[in-house]
Order: C-alpha cells, then sequence, then structure tokens
C-alpha cells in the first residue's frame, strides 16, 4: 500500500492541533513540528516502517528552515510520494482573541510582560502578519480551511472529509454560508444569492433549511434561483478543466446569503447533485454544521 502524507501547516492559533487529533483518530501517525530538513529522511523511515497514513504539523516555530520546505515536497514528489498540504487560517482578529484569552505567548512575539496591554496588543498583531509573510508560500500551495468561525468539532469533520478524497484529482468544495457572519477566507469563489426570494419571510418554511423538500420546493418555482443556478454550473463548468490543468487539488466555492440556512444550502445541495457525476465533491453548510 502506498505511503499516504498529510502535511499541516497555518497559522499559530489556527487550530493545527486539532486538526492532528482529527487525523490521529483516522488512523494516521502523526507528528508535531516536525523541522523541514528532517522531512524527507524522515518519510523514508516511515518507508522502512511500512507505514501507511502519516501527518506531519510544521509551522512558524521552526521559521528559520521553512524556505527549505518546497524544495523537500519537490524531492518527495520525484519519488512518487504525493503530500496532501492543508493550511489552517484565521482572521487576525480572531487569532488575538484566541492568544488573549489562552494567554499564550506567540512563537515570534517580542513583547515583554511588562509592557502595556495595548502595546502587547500591537506587537501580537505584528507578529501575526510577520507570520503571513513567512508562510505565504506554503499558503498559496495548499488547501486552505478558515477556522475563524468554525467550532472544533467542524474542524475535524472537514479535515476528516478532505483526506478521503484522491491525491491525483480536482476536488469541488461547495460551502453555504451566511454574510452576516463573514465570507469564509479559504473561498476561491463567492457567490453571492441574497437578492433571491427568501423563505425567511413565508411563515411555514422560517424554521426549515434549503436541505427540507417544502424550501426545496419554494425554490425551485422561482425563476431567479434557476437562473442563479444555471449560470454558476456555467461558469465552473468553462473554467474547472483548465483549472485541474493547472494543478489545483481543491477549488472552495462559496455560496452566501443572508443568514446561510435556506438560499444558500438549497444551492450548495443542487450543485453537489449537477457536479458530483463530473468531479470529486465535498459540501459544507457553515452555520448548519455549527448548530
Amino acid at each position: 500500500m502506498d505511503l499516504e502524507i498529510v502535511l499541516i501547516t497555518g497559522m499559530s492559533g489556527s487550530g493545527k492541533s486539532v486538526a492532528l487529533h482529527a487525523l490521529e483518530d483516522a488512523g494516521f501517525f502523526c507528528v508535531d513540528n516536525l523541522p523541514p530538513e528532517l522531512l524527507v529522511p524522515f518519510v523514508a523511515l516511515e518507508k522502512e516502517h511500512e507505514a501507511t497514513r502519516v501527518a506531519i504539523a510544521m509551522d512558524v516555530r521552526t521559521a528559520t528552515s521553512l524556505p527549505l520546505l518546497p524544495e523537500q515536497l519537490a524531492v518527495l514528489k520525484k519519488q512518487g510520494i504525493m503530500v496532501k498540504s492543508l493550511f489552517l487560517d484565521a482572521t487576525t482578529g480572531t487569532l488575538v482573541r484566541r492568544y488573549s484569552e489562552t494567554r499564550r505567548k506567540h512563537p515570534l512575539s517580542q513583547s515583554a510582560s511588562d509592557h502595556s496591554t495595548q502595546d502587547q496588543r500591537r506587537a501580537l498583531v505584528d507578529a501575526i502578519e510577520l507570520e503571513r509573510e513567512l508562510l505565504a508560500d506554503l499558503r498559496e500551495n495548499a488547501h486552505v480551511i478558515d477556522t475563524s468561525i468554525i467550532r472544533p468539532s467542524q474542524l475535524q469533520g472537514y479535515v476528516k472529509s478532505l483526506i478521503s478524497t484522491p491525491n491525483d484529482q480536482l476536488t469541488l468544495v461547495f460551502e453555504s454560508f451566511a454574510f452576516k457572519r463573514g465570507v469564509p477566507g479559504d473561498a476561491d469563489y463567492v457567490f453571492d444569492v441574497r437578492m433571491l426570494p427568501n423563505p425567511h419571510y413565508e411563515p411555514e418554511l422560517r424554521h426549515l433549511t434549503g436541505q427540507d423538500a417544502p424550501v426545496a420546493a419554494f425554490l425551485q418555482e422561482q425563476t431567479d434561483v434557476a437562473q442563479m443556478l444555471e449560470h454558476i454550473e456555467k461558469f465552473l463548468n468553462h473554467w474547472l478543466d483548465a483549472l485541474a490543468r493547472d494543478h489545483r487539488s481543491y477549488v472552495t466555492v462559496a455560496i452566501g446569503c443572508t443568514g446561510g440556512q435556506h438560499r444558500s444550502v438549497y444551492l450548495v445541495e443542487q450543485l453537489v447533485k449537477l457536479f458530483e457525476g463530473k468531479w470529486v465533491t465535498l459540501k459544507r453548510h457553515r452555520e448548519l454544521d455549527a448548530l
């Protein structure tokens, strides 16, 4: 059996430990904070031990050797070893709040404990922005998961679903969300469907979701909804082959409405049906999954 490797990188405080625990639950042998220069020899050792599933976390704690990582990944690729890379991200405001709640020190922070709260916050923000710069290339070449407003259980579910997809095929991720809670930072394409007729204003539909038959029946009767679905389908059909030729592993398409309950959920469900026969397809309902 081929060796399956998942590389977890991302911002400090974005949930890498949660992702590693999910992979450990899925049967992976997990290693945290492996120095990049040890990646190739470590993989060789695991192959000797006939390991089948390995997950490795790397982050800015090994900042001085991070520039070596792309070269190490290229060596593994030449050996025929595919590495699935996941990058966990979150907004700066979210990361500041998480560090404030845990009272942990950021790996790149140089602030002293006797500085004022305002100075410490400024130093933390500076450290986070420096970390973004250092990790920019890794983010560009990985599938990004925005953990800003999702629960640990959601993150675990997302990670487990992503590792179940083939390495050598493009995977389409359709995600519904609520604009009132922010646009997902991991989306490659965002479609705003707030102008469509809203089932929220139908008393008998308000408590239901876009996964329920009465809501689906209501939206199927709306000409604008059918046109929106057709336009998104045509757009993706036009560009997905080009994205696959560009060696993209994942494409995340986010559909947003006001509350992330009816219209965006319905459209994601319909898009999955349209594309699951052509591409590897996953779906997420950010607001519903949080319930």
